[in-house]
């Protein structure tokens, strides 16, 4: 039918479907996804008027690399299953990765505790009564020697989420592969380092976002040239989804973040297919289904064009938007918690459909706390259903072609590229980032999404619909206070056991270097093997580099 026909069959359509809506309306006189793009009562070829299938899909492992950035995708081998996990000392965390390995885990995903990202050590006063409490506590070389005794680091892909101190808690880890015998070359995994979107959405920022910015390019240069195989920075619109973001904004956001750690390399003097093919992203997968399988593909495409056309990137790999994918933590529930198994699985469903390269699914008691061994088994058993037993993985982006996710996505990339403009116009994420501007957005669209639940349009089920009258409890996971007390020991006991000596003078370099503006990896490093603490690392850079303070922006 060619397309003149078929916008007058779709005109005649739609007319005849208004009249019937006298006696049969619908739900709603709007619809609208959760992010509040407009949803249409139907979807045909004349919704993609200029769709192309080689410009706008590609095939899997080409440019644009809409459908995928592997020929075979899950037709190879499934995506990575990296529960994301850490509580109480380092210990515990252990035995929870033994047991996590043991059930069919794929790889090692770091959760510390909220004193490590913030750079303080256990025995600070802004820690007490958080020790170990919404992660593990890591304060020394000698934590993460507990953490990881037992599990060959050649052997597993290990992701740490952390930011700020991220410098100081790669070094950790490489030392450990050294005490190993784990040469780099054969060390794996990702380390989040992603400063820029902790002073607008997590807020567990130290120093400045420019210094923040020089710090993670000292990790991209170091890592192309000492540890080939780890990716220095998964940048993240994870956290930016859980502090209230649209979609758009969390892609757009995102990209913008990534836009400016590129652009920091290059100015350091990198090529650009030297550190590219190691950038990998991390992304929320929330609750409106279609929706977050276009933002994934728009994701892939619009930054294969960014690495392309803006930055000149010649090797494909250079081009390709890796991710990561957690379920949505924000869109779990107190009331109800065995409903959120349900939701984690149509979430994890989405980020699958959406191609993503490895995957956490959240537990069905982490409204509460942290998860409990059953909670997370549940969790980790929803990703190998998944894999095992649906089907989703034997075709390769199987909802191409579809008329509605097709737009969806178009519409997804055209809200992303807005936004970048925008800040563009700033000046750049950073400048954008001093100006209040991702802040403002994201608190604009917060608010606006805790009115529609609060009015009942936006239905949360057990929270403002199909109550129940009563509920009973869930075992949780309770973290024992006497968990601070042996980690203040610890503490006590490493100071008493080093070289001081040798620790202040590796203090004193990092302060130096910090003011050189040379790379702090070295004396990072080199502070690490004599067992500095985490906080006198970052206190050391702060000396220099000062400490940030937000200005709070309404």
């Amino acid at each position: 039918m060619k397309r003149d026909q078929l916008k007058q069959k779709s005109a005649a359509w739609e007319s005849e479907t208004e009249a019937g809506l006298k006696k049969r309306p619908e739900r709603k006189e709007e619809f609208q996804s959760l992010s509040g793009l407009d949803i249409k009562r139907l979807y045909t070829p004349t919704d993609l008027p200029d769709f192309d299938y080689e410009k706008n899909l590609g095939f899997p492992g080409e440019y644009p690399f809409t459908r995928g950035v592997q020929s075979t995708m899950y037709r190879g081998r499934f995506w990575t299953m990296r529960q994301f996990s850490g509580f109480g000392s380092a210990e515990e965390t252990n035995q929870r990765y033994k047991y996590l390995l043991a059930n069919g885990q794929t790889g090692l995903s770091v959760a510390f505790h909220f004193p490590t990202l913030k750079g303080v050590n256990s025995d600070h006063q802004l820690a007490r009564g958080e020790v170990g409490k919404c992660g593990v506590a890591i304060d020394s070389l000698r934590d993460m020697e507990i953490l990881f005794d037992g599990i060959p680091l050649d052997k597993v892909t290990t992701s740490m989420t952390v930011n700020h101190p991220a410098p100081a808690l790669l070094a950790m880890y490489l030392t450990v592969a050294e005490k190993q015998g784990v040469s780099w070359d054969k060390v794996g995994g990702t380390i989040q380092n992603d400063p820029l979107k902790e002073f607008f959405a997590q807020k567990s920022y130290i120093w400045p976002p420019r210094e923040s910015v020089k710090l993670l390019v000292d990790t991209m240069e170091f890592c192309a040239k000492n540890v080939p195989q780890w990716h220095p920075v998964s940048i993240s619109g994870y956290h930016i989804r859980e502090a209230g973001s649209t979609a758009q904004q969390e892609l757009a956001f995102t990209l913008a973040d990534g836009i400016a750690y590129v652009e920091a390399a290059i100015e350091r003097g990198m090529d650009v297919d030297s550190f590219a093919p190691h950038l990998s992203f991390f992304f929320d997968a929330h609750m409106d289904f279609f929706e977050e399988i276009a933002k994934f593909r728009a994701a892939r495409r619009l930054w294969a064009k960014i690495m392309k056309e803006r930055f000149g990137a010649k090797n494909p790999k250079s081009m390709w938007l890796r991710f990561h994918t957690q379920t949505a933590g924000c869109s779990l529930t107190a009331q109800q918690p065995l409903n959120n198994i349900v939701r984690t699985g149509y979430e994890a469903l989405s980020a699958v459909l959406g191609g993503t390269q490895s995957l956490h699914t959240n537990s069905f008691d982490e409204a509460e706390a942290l998860p409990t061994e059953e909670a997370v088994t549940v969790a980790l058993r929803t990703q190998q259903i998944l894999a095992n037993e649906t089907g989703v993985a034997n075709t390769i982006d199987p909802l191409a072609g579809s008329y509605h996710v097709e737009a969806l996505t178009d519409a997804m990339e055209q809200a992303a590229v807005e936004y970048i403009q925008k800040i563009d116009d700033l000046g750049g994420m950073v400048a954008a980032v001093d100006a209040g501007y991702p802040q403002s957005e994201i608190m604009r669209a917060s608010m606006e999404y805790q009115k529609s639940v609060e009015t009942g349009e936006e239905v949360i089920v057990g929270v403002n619909k199909y109550i129940a009258e009563k509920e009973s409890p869930i075992p949780l996971l309770k973290v024992d206070d006497e968990v601070e007390r042996r980690q203040i020991e610890r503490i006590e006991d490493t100071k008493l056991n080093r070289d001081n000596a040798k620790v202040d003078a590796c203090l004193d370099r990092i302060r130096d270097t910090a003011r050189s503006g040379d790379n702090l990896m070295e004396p990072i490093l080199e502070a690490v093997r004599e067992y500095a603490l985490l906080g006198e690392i970052c206190q050391s850079i702060v000396a220099v580099y000062g400490a940030y303070e937000d200005p709070a922006v309404f």
